[in-house]
């Protein structure tokens, strides 16, 4: 695993600085690391700039699926589901790790939005424009065998369920795996790192970018052949900056998701289920908890730090209760949240639950390529694409020639095991080794399935920092994710570990708690923060940690 880290920030602004590059990706969430990766690995001089952490937007406050958009074919978004939904195995072959099948249930009753028939002809038509595999068809249930699967399900006017596969990811690690791996391909990436402008030759042709460094407050000027916007959420903002916001325009909702533990919600089988005013809803099990969500609202308000509103809590809390009945939890169960905001293309007169997440490339006058919509499964397809029409522009204006794309069948970082099928060999061997480092089983597995390939380094640190992990008085484990998150994965602030790097403020708020004080600590000593940058950062993971089981007061 290649080094990249944030402890040669300085060196790395500088190479920023002093390198013309092929391409300037502006943003960090997993469509810029895609196109990163696709273009790194083509071999163009490439550059990342981030001006949050890496998956900090969109990209870590998902549903965390790797999703085929069952719902688009209601919309007859044929093509988007077809790509989609061939894509899905491939983002899992490539990073098994992080991505995994999921059986879903459709649970349908009388009077529903979905009946026998219109389940079953949707999912085999999704099974075929998907290329779905032979053992991961729909089967279709009966209302016995689907209260068999999960009894909590509502038994009152239920007529059966469908049962297809999708796959679960965590939405997070996936952006920072193919980053990682876009980096070892020789691209330069840099987290709070945020484009305040642009520079333009004399033909008012785009051919950088001033960047500053949010955290030294220092400013860079960063010289490219082509530059690509793929700010999600905030594409708009830097299509203003350029001048060239017109047209279509991105049009935002916001999605929450509530956390239980499974003690109070203890669901066997995910479920996707409609609510009475046709919105889809996921429950997923996970690690000891289950979640639930998504909402879907327009929004409008600030892009970085969007919030669950009592509102939003309320409505998911109500879906449960009408598809769960058995299940009594209410505000004071929420362990955790996350509230996202989803960059859709504007449509008039389209709900914005039914406005679609296909992708789209707009190229201003000045040459700017913004990257905008799209979903977390395409990823790979987008970059391939945007970075096609890189390739045809840098060989028609220098004459020079790059290849194809070859990330179809490239393992992202951590995914360097053969495949899935590999991946459950190395699963079994890891977890015997973290057994003889005095590991659980569990502990273990949970270790493997996060670092993938790379826990091989993690049980090296466990291992090498014993005298370290003394001095800093932290749990030896923690230690050692600790400093590979320094050392291999770019975290600059406390808040880049416990909820991006590990997902811990989500799915574990209280390690976060028990944890958080002496990783702090830690990172202040390393990273050398001033005590303004340590309260700061201190601050900004307590109102996290607050925001999780408080949410705000709707209106």
């Amino acid at each position: 695993m290649k080094t990249f880290s944030n402890y040669d920030r300085q060196e790395k602004f500088k190479e920023l600085y002093q390198v013309e590059w092929d391409v300037l990706v502006v943003g960090g969430g997993i469509t810029g690391a895609g196109i990163a990766l696709d273009a790194a690995s083509r071999g163009m001089k490439t550059a990342v700039v981030e001006m949050q952490d890496y998956a900090a937007g969109t990209s870590s406050r998902s549903t965390k699926l790797v999703h085929g958009g069952l719902r688009y074919l209601k919309q007859f978004e044929i093509k988007m589901v077809a790509e989609v939904g061939k894509e899905r195995e491939i983002v899992y072959e490539n990073g098994p790790h992080v991505t995994t099948p999921e059986w879903m249930m459709l649970p349908f009753h009388e009077g529903g939005n979905f009946g026998p028939y219109s389940t079953s002809l949707g999912l085999r038509v999704y099974d075929y424009l998907a290329g779905v595999k032979k053992a991961e068809r729909r089967v279709m249930l009966k209302p016995d065998e689907t209260t068999e699967r999960e009894p909590l399900v509502k038994k009152d006017g239920l007529k059966g369920a469908g049962y297809y596969v999708e796959y679960k990811t965590d939405d997070a690690r996936l952006t920072l795996e193919v980053m990682k791996k876009a980096v070892e391909y020789g691209a330069e990436s840099v987290n709070y790192a945020k484009v305040v402008d642009f520079i333009y030759d004399m033909r008012g042709k785009v051919e950088g970018a001033i960047v500053e460094d949010t955290i030294s407050g220092e400013t860079y000027q960063v010289k490219a052949k082509r530059i690509i916007n793929a700010g999600g959420p905030w594409v708009d903002e830097l299509r203003e900056i350029d001048g060239s916001k017109k047209g279509k325009s991105l049009h935002l909702t916001k999605g929450v998701h509530l956390v239980f533990d499974q003690s109070d919600f203890p669901l066997q089988q995910a479920i996707y289920f409609d609510t009475p005013d046709g919105r889809m809803i996921f429950a997923i099990p996970r690690d000891g908890k289950t979640y639930v969500g998504t909402t879907d609202t327009p929004y409008d308000e600030e892009i970085a730090f969007p919030k669950v509103t009592t509102t939003d809590r309320d409505y998911i809390l109500d879906a449960i209760h009408m598809m769960f009945p058995a299940v009594k939890v209410g505000p004071q169960d929420i362990e955790s949240s996350w509230a996202g905001v989803r960059p859709l293309i504007h449509e008039d007169g389209k709900d914005p639950s039914e406005i679609s997440r296909k992708d789209e490339i707009f190229v201003s006058d000045s040459g700017l390529i913004s990257m905008a919509g799209g979903k977390l499964t395409g990823y790979r397809k987008m970059a391939e694409t945007a970075i096609n029409l890189v390739r045809d522009q840098i060989a028609e204006e220098y004459g020079i020639r790059y290849s194809d794309s070859e990330t179809k069948r490239m393992p992202i970082s951590g995914g360097e095991v053969n495949g899935s099928k590999g991946f459950k060999v190395f699963k079994e061997e890891r977890v015997k080794i973290g057994e003889s480092l005095g590991l659980t089983v569990e502990k273990a597995g949970a270790l493997v399935d996060l670092y993938g390939a790379n826990v091989d380094t993690l049980y090296q640190l466990y291992k090498d920092h014993k005298e370290d992990v003394a001095a800093a008085d932290i749990d030896p484990l923690v230690f050692a994710q600790l400093r590979l998150a320094l050392d291999f994965e770019m975290i600059f602030k406390p808040v880049d570990f416990f909820v991006r790097r590990t997902s811990a403020l989500f799915f574990n708020i209280h390690w976060v708690h028990e944890h958080k004080e002496p990783v702090i600590e830690y990172m202040a000593k390393e990273l050398k923060w001033t005590d303004k940058q340590k309260q700061q950062y201190t601050d900004e993971l307590d109102l996290l940690l607050d925001e999780a089981v408080n949410p705000v007061k709707a209106g």
